[in-house]
């Protein structure tokens, strides 16, 4: 039997285009296969269910978006939480599991095991250390799971992501979620990896399997995407230059500090010294953020639900996109830069 994308049109409403898209996301990323999902959200969060079931047990990084968490929770897993970006925690976490395992070989058999992680987090903006996690990875036999919708076209020579920044092979990560709504300015996201791993989603992946897919037009807007980032590749030089300049002009913002991976374009400003009430904290960054909005620069307050697992601080967020100019950089810092000296100090 030929391997290949399953075309399940006649049920989910698939067409040449979404498998055209699929094929192309595979190639750019260096896997086997791509599959791709109409809603980002839902993409890393069929993905994880989809492979992790109760009694399975995911080792999964505290600072984690809301997306991710949600995955999370549907698998039913046991999880097991270290502290972000604390690859010491981690690796003493599994090697509490691997003295466990030793005790129980039979359990040991039937348990699977995972790492969840983002290249760049969403909540906090840093980078994970991605070799440091391949490298448990191969030690543990522990596959790896990467929320990448902030990395992928951004990181990179190519903006092919994490893997590519940091010199790995593709093969390194066992699967990567991205979603098409951030870089590629389109809707939807799409999962990577060797072709045995992501067909198992098209009947298991429960964003997959109950929604329709998405609107070929968007399809084909994300195809026109990728002909840009292969066509273009140095707008990824250009863009992380223009994140590195972003922060440079941002630093001594009166009140706020600048935090994150230099790298990033979402840059958050978090209080230099928040309060003791986090909607005291969210006014008064709301008033600041009100005041660029009025002076032509759009900057909101990082928004989270109440039920995510571990907020973090109250923050400003600033986004960086390649067609920004340098004088349109400056003048946005200055807006800021004014906006908090009035409002905080």
């Amino acid at each position: 039997m030929e391997s290949g994308p399953v075309d399940l049109g006649g049920f989910y409403g698939t067409v040449d285009i979404h498998l055209e898209l699929e094929e192309r996301l595979a190639k750019f990323t260096g896997r086997e296969e791509a599959i791709i999902y109409s809603y980002g959200f839902a993409t890393i969060s069929s993905a994880i269910p989809a492979y992790s079931k109760r009694r399975d047990i995911i080792f999964c990084d505290e600072g984690v978006c809301f997306a991710v968490q949600k995955g999370l929770a549907a698998s039913r897993s046991k999880i097991k939480y270290f502290r972000h970006n604390d690859m010491d925690h981690l690796e003493q976490l599994l090697e509490e599991q691997l003295k466990l395992d030793k005790k129980n070989p039979a359990k040991e058999k039937v348990t699977r095991k995972f790492i969840v992680a983002e290249a760049l987090y969403m909540n906090h903006g840093d980078l994970c250390p991605l070799p440091k996690l391949v490298e448990f990875r191969n030690r543990y036999r522990t596959p790896i799971f990467l929320e990448e919708s902030l990395s992928f076209g951004v990181l990179g020579e190519h903006g092919r992501g994490a893997t590519e920044h940091w010199g790995l092979k593709p093969g390194d990560v066992d699967l990567i979620c991205a979603s098409l709504e951030t870089a590629m300015g389109s809707t939807g996201g799409f999962c990577a990896g060797k072709s045995y791993v992501v067909d198992h989603q098209r009947l298991s992946g429960i964003g997959y399997c109950f929604s329709a897919s998405m609107p070929p037009m968007l399809a084909a807007a994300s195809i026109k995407g990728l002909d840009i980032m292969e066509g273009s590749p140095q707008i990824f030089s250009q863009l992380r230059d223009k994140a590195v300049a972003m922060r440079r002009l941002l630093r001594g913002t009166p009140g706020l500090r600048v935090c994150g991976e230099s790298v990033n374009p979402v840059i958050h400003l978090q209080l230099a010294c928040p309060s003791s009430s986090r909607d005291t904290d969210d006014e008064l960054l709301e008033r600041v953020a009100r005041e660029c909005i009025d002076s032509g620069v759009a900057v909101v307050v990082a928004k989270y639900l109440k039920e995510e697992l571990k907020l973090p601080p109250a923050s400003l967020r600033v986004t960086v996109c390649v067609e920004l100019s340098e004088d349109e950089l400056e003048k946005a810092a200055k807006v800021i830069k004014t906006a908090a000296a009035k409002h905080i100090l």
